[in-house]
């Protein structure tokens, strides 16, 4: 949408159009109009916590979204909570996080910038990257102001503890503390708007609350939908298992997309390519979302390559063309095939062990069972090894 010619009315309501909640009421056309009368872009703020390496589909939701924002002209401040992350968001959480080590954060921060770039403007002019160490590294005293600005009964509002109260399940001053950190993001950097997810919204709002307490304008807020995952079920999450990294392999970008629910297809399209899913049967519109995705995250060459690659193993149930390759050995003339799996593809022993029992192990046609932990060397140079339906290794043993 070009920017010239809008009002604010309409820009507006077209950069809300897929958000859940657009609040107060008004506040966007405001800021948009505000803007255009003081020449300036927006600051749209979305804080990041590094809390793990790599982003996937249910992340470029609210990426998407602030590249709306850059393409109509605004600046982007993409926070990374290198501090926020060692305390933990408790949205959505029914127990305290587990403290990260900050030699990780700061890989996963690395790793997730990057990542990030895939979908937004690197641009000087429409990006500002900011890790809110900056800021947050700050003394007692500072500390306490910040305290000062809410209070306990405030914070405890949010549902997440509102539940965990009802549960006397505990919670921590330090998780206490957390939204008024976040907030703080946004007094530090002058946010004008800031998006998230909707379990974000508490946070999101408290925010408006600490900017006032510090004599700031307060923030606009945009909440996007959460992606549910391929399950169909959950939200998208690496540690489920039903995430679309945005780093995959083509093949498995491809292959994950065909597995998404029928259900789910609609908020697929609208909320990661930004259109209504085409008027196709729902094979078809899961093949042309599988394409779309691998040419968006690699290129067009790869996409074509991964829906050849998946239409040789999966239709006409070939192996692939090409793989690698993963070395073996054996003293005994026998091969320990949890051993195998673990050396092959990573995985660990005892879901090594769950994968021959749930029939996901195989050795060209033959299925392994779960009797088949031992596997004689010489039936094994050569052939193909499988895990699950998209994992392949080729033998070769040792000389």
């Amino acid at each position: 949408m070009p920017s010239s010619g809008r009002s604010a009315a309409e820009t507006a309501a077209w950069l809300a159009r897929d958000a859940v909640d657009s609040l107060p009421e008004g506040a966007l056309e405001e800021k948009l109009a505000g803007a255009s009368r003081e020449g300036r872009p927006l600051r749209v703020k979305l804080g990041i916590d590094p809390t793990a390496p790599d982003i996937h589909l249910g992340h470029t939701v609210v990426l998407r979204k602030l590249r709306e924002f850059q393409d109509l002209g605004h600046l982007v401040v993409l926070i990374i909570g290198d501090y926020t992350a060692r305390v933990g968001d408790p949205s959505g959480r029914s127990a305290t996080r587990p403290m990260l080590d900050p030699a990780e954060i700061e890989r996963n921060a690395e790793t997730f910038q990057d990542q990030a770039l895939r979908v937004l403007h690197a641009s000087p002019e429409r990006l500002e990257l900011r890790r809110n160490g900056e800021w947050l590294d700050m003394s007692l005293q500072e500390l306490l102001v910040l305290a000062r600005t809410s209070t306990v009964a405030q914070v405890l509002e949010r549902d997440d503890f509102a539940k965990r109260q009802a549960a006397s399940e505990p919670i921590s001053v330090l998780e206490l503390l957390y939204p008024l950190l976040q907030g703080y993001d946004s007094v530090a950097i002058g946010a004008d708007i800031e998006l998230g997810g909707t379990d974000q919204k508490f946070n999101l709002l408290l925010a408006r609350h600490v900017q006032r307490a510090y004599g700031k304008p307060e923030q606009a807020i945009l909440t996007m939908p959460i992606l549910v995952g391929t399950d169909g079920h959950e939200k998208m999450s690496k540690s489920l298992g039903n995430h679309i990294g945005v780093t995959d392999p083509p093949a498995e970008i491809y292959g994950k997309t065909l597995s998404v629910p029928d259900s789910a297809l609609e908020d697929y399209y609208r909320l990661v390519l930004g259109e209504p899913a085409p008027e196709l049967p729902a094979r078809e519109a899961k093949r042309e979302l599988g394409r779309r995705l691998v040419a968006q995250f690699h290129d067009e060459e790869a996409a074509d390559e991964a829906e050849r690659e998946f239409d040789r193993v999966f239709i006409e149930h070939q192996p692939p063309e090409e793989m690698e390759e993963v070395r073996f050995d054996s003293a005994d003339g026998v091969v320990h095939v949890p051993a195998l799996l673990e050396e092959a593809f990573g995985v660990s022993r005892s879901e090594a062990r769950r994968l021959l029992e749930q029939g996901g192990v195989g050795i060209d046609e033959r299925v392994l069972s779960a009797s088949d932990l031992d596997v004689p060397a010489a039936d094994l140079d050569g052939r193909v090894l499988r895990a699950g339906k998209r994992r392949f290794r080729r033998l070769r043993r040792q000389r």
